[in-house]
């Protein structure tokens, strides 16, 4: 009796276990990354990769709230941009560009990209709707 009390205690142990570890490696559904890629193409100035990155969570967290995502930015020269995003909640936003012509890139060209591309992807409908 006791051996059968056990390992139902051991079973019982193992299930919540494993539920508890589903739970944690789970997607959050509000999460938001950000990669870029060729940051040291950035201008020093512009506050560099971790500047970009915040402008865009900043700007999709304001359009689209509680909604995750991963932005993918390359950065071609220290005048071009480019960024594809995809949300949690399914929408993709095909590769946009943004090319500051007079000067190099800025902390105020990374905001108005960030803008522009979260301002796209509130206007795309969830895929999930």
């Amino acid at each position: 009796m006791r051996e059968k009390l056990g390992y139902a205690v051991a079973a019982i142990a193992l299930a919540a276990s494993s539920q508890a570890a589903c739970a944690m490696n789970a997607p959050l559904k509000s999460a938001a990354q950000c990669n870029v890629t060729g940051g040291d193409k950035l201008p020093p100035e512009s506050g560099g990769a971790d500047a970009l990155c915040a402008a865009i969570k900043t700007a999709l967290a304001a359009k689209i709230p509680g909604v995750g995502f991963t932005a993918d930015v390359t950065v071609v020269s220290d005048w071009k941009l480019s960024a594809t995003i995809a949300t949690t909640d399914g929408r993709r936003l095909a590769e946009q560009r943004h090319v500051v012509m007079d000067a190099k890139l800025s902390a105020t060209s990374f905001q108005r990209f960030a803008n522009a591309l979260a301002t796209k992807v509130a206007a795309l409908p969830p895929a999930n709707a």
